[in-house]
């Protein structure tokens, strides 16, 4: 008798979905389903990480930038520019790493992203 096939996202799929916004990242932590899962443990603690400093370094850039007049307005569009590119190239990476399987961990906070699925 064939074996049936498991039903639902694969942890790949939570993985990549855990990064979409903060949501879902608590979502998969809370429910014991996939809380249980180091994989998708993994990606959820690097999701709300990463998007707690993305927001905070914003939010302190955005901040310091009418201090920072004497730059001039290219050069602070620049800054900004380079900010979100940045922030978004690594969320890309992050995406594409945990659809592919893999645990690519991020500066300053994979590591302990990492210690957090074994708990």
């Amino acid at each position: 008798m064939p074996n049936p096939k498991k039903s639902g996202l694969s942890d790949n799929s939570i993985g990549a979905l855990a990064y979409v916004t903060p949501a879902p990242a608590f979502f998969f932590l809370a429910i014991r389903r996939y809380n249980k899962r180091p994989y998708v443990r993994f990606h959820a603690w690097q999701s709300i990480v990463f998007q707690a400093f993305v927001f905070l370094f914003g939010c302190a850039l955005s901040y310091a930038l009418p201090y920072m007049k004497f730059l001039g307005l290219r050069v602070l569009a620049i800054l900004l520019y380079v900010f979100c590119l940045v922030v978004f190239l690594l969320w890309l990476w992050c995406v594409i790493g945990a659809l592919l399987g893999r645990r690519w961990k991020l500066p300053l906070i994979g590591d302990w992203a990492d210690e957090q699925a074994y708990r």
